[in-house]
């Protein structure tokens, strides 16, 4: 029987410039960070509270694991904003959205009551989408 997951892929388009936000900008730790050969890293990264799911943060390049044609779909696919997607959790929603926002985190939504709970929607430097969300105070409404 599966247990649980631990590592999830996003997708970005350069992966220094994703380094610098999602430690710099996020305040995700950096879990490895180990060459894989010329010009090429696997990098995980983990929020601070959640050190057991890393998050492979891999460049979307000819290679390996893709041809050109798929590499130049993905990037397309991305650049619009409709491929990478996922769900953080925060305690204090507006607080967060504040300290993102002052260090250039793009926001698509700005904070909302939902009937879930409390949502801001921002992007990565890649163009994947991110909500951030605070959960209903009731906890029979989960997220």
């Amino acid at each position: 029987m599966i247990r649980k997951m631990n590592h999830v892929c996003i997708y970005v388009l350069d992966q220094e410039s994703a380094y610098d936000f999602y430690v710099n900008k996020l305040g995700f730790k950096v879990h490895t960070y180990a060459e894989m050969g010329p010009g090429m890293y696997w990098l995980t990264v983990c929020p601070p509270e959640q050190p057991d799911l890393e998050l492979t943060i891999l460049p979307v390049q000819e290679g390996m694991m893709m041809d050109k044609e798929t590499a130049e779909q993905l990037k397309s696919l991305i650049k619009k904003g409709i491929f990478g997607f996922g769900i953080f959790e925060c305690n204090d929603l507006p607080a967060t959205y504040q300290e993102l926002k002052s260090k250039g985190v793009v926001f698509k939504k700005a904070p909302k009551k939902e009937f879930y709970g409390y949502e801001a929607i921002f992007l990565d430097d890649s163009g994947n989408w991110f909500s951030l969300a605070e959960k209903a105070k009731d906890k029979s409404i989960n997220l």
